[in-house]
């Protein structure tokens, strides 16, 4: 045993040395544009201008309180009132950059310095909406290089992707800017990173509508998306956005209808496609497009198709029709067999769901002359 923990003493010695000595050659800090530098650690750093982006690195990072270029400004601690129902275990890091932020947010400070502080308080906490509208303010009074700005707040939303803030901060500087051309790219990319990240769709689409010219690709765009995942929910809100913001005429919607029927072709069990297919009938004028739609689904069901999307949808075909056709008739009777089919057999999960849709379509046509009514309130329904 003392043998081992020599041995282990000794193996500790040698890795602390080896540390050490890389420590003591170099550090590895992160600026703008996600571009990393190796740093002589017994050298002063310098540069040509202050690298307002520089996050501060756990080995030299020096508290505020201690850097004398900050012995003139009174730190403000945090006030939680007398009566806090928890006391919340801030660092002593946290602690001392917010502390000197509140400082500076009273004193209404505008300099480099704050916009340093400032973002080392977005490090610590990228959520915080107060330092990002006081960032604004200084980048707004030092005539910041916008393109700069730009960049760090890209650094920043690679690192947290699904933030509230971040993203609308980008937006206030490329309004800015008034130069949207590099914003389909960045969304692209982060979207390559979680294709259903709802933060990069809203703005993405904000991007769209503001500068409209763009919207021309990106149709192009969702079908790759599609024709990765079918059922990416995200592209196919995505692909309705553009068709609903393109004012499309029957030509578009006939060949959205082709597009739709091919996808679910591939897959009939894939609800965003249905929910598209859904969303298309709207545009539709003197029932034309239930007509397709209708043909198309008969033809899946008549083939021995039996998605509960299918059926769904030819239900709510039926719902819709306020046609008095005699073969109305037929067409009622047929939706109120596929509620009693999806309630005993395909979506029995969601039976009290279409005993529900049954009797609602027998109440809305007044029909009675069936025989599943009572069939489905007793199949097994306790």
């Amino acid at each position: 045993m003392e043998s081992l923990i020599k041995h282990y003493n000794s193996l500790k010695q040698i890795i602390f040395g080896i540390f050490k000595r890389t420590v003591g050659q170099s550090i590895l800090y992160k600026v703008s544009g996600a571009v990393f530098n190796m740093v002589d650690q017994n050298q002063e750093h310098k540069c040509d201008s202050p690298d307002l982006y520089e996050a501060a690195d756990n080995f030299n990072y020096v508290l505020y309180r201690d850097r004398p270029e900050w012995k003139d400004v009174q730190p403000i601690a945090q006030d939680d009132g007398p009566a806090r129902v928890v006391q919340i275990a801030y660092s002593t890091k946290f602690s001392d950059v917010y502390d000197y932020f509140r400082a500076v947010l009273k004193s209404g400070e505008k300099s480099l310095r704050a916009l340093s502080l400032v973002t080392d308080a977005i490090t610590l906490n990228p959520a915080n909406y107060t330092v990002w509208i006081y960032r604004l303010e200084i980048v707004k009074h030092l005539k910041v290089d916008l393109n700069n700005e730009l960049e760090y707040i890209s650094n920043v939303i690679r690192e947290f992707t699904k933030n509230y803030q971040v993203w609308q901060y980008r937006k206030t500087i490329v309004e800015m800017l008034n130069d949207p051309s590099g914003e389909l790219e960045f969304t692209a990319d982060i979207l390559d990173m979680d294709s259903k990240n709802y933060h990069a769709w809203q703005y993405r689409q904000w991007v769209l509508t503001t500068f409209s010219e763009l919207m021309q690709y990106e149709l192009n765009f969702v079908d790759n998306l599609i024709s990765q995942d079918m059922r990416n929910n995200s592209a196919w809100n995505q692909r309705y956005f553009v068709i609903n913001n393109s004012d499309p005429d029957s030509d578009v919607i006939n060949k959205e209808l082709e597009y739709t029927f091919g996808k679910i072709r591939i897959l009939s069990k894939n609800e965003s496609a249905w929910n598209y297919l859904r969303g298309l009938l709207l545009y539709s004028e003197n029932g034309v497009l239930e007509d397709k739609v209708r043909d198309f689904c008969s033809n899946l069901y008549n083939k021995g198709n039996r998605s509960v999307h299918l059926m769904s949808c030819l239900i709510d075909l039926t719902d819709a029709d306020e046609s008095t056709d005699p073969e109305n008739v037929e067409k009622i009777k047929f939706a109120l067999k596929l509620c009693f089919d999806l309630a005993s057999d395909y979506d029995p999960i969601r039976r009290y769901y279409w005993a529900y849709i049954s009797k609602d379509i027998e109440l809305k046509f007044n029909f009675k002359e069936h025989d599943t009514k009572i069939v489905i309130e007793n199949n097994k329904m306790n």
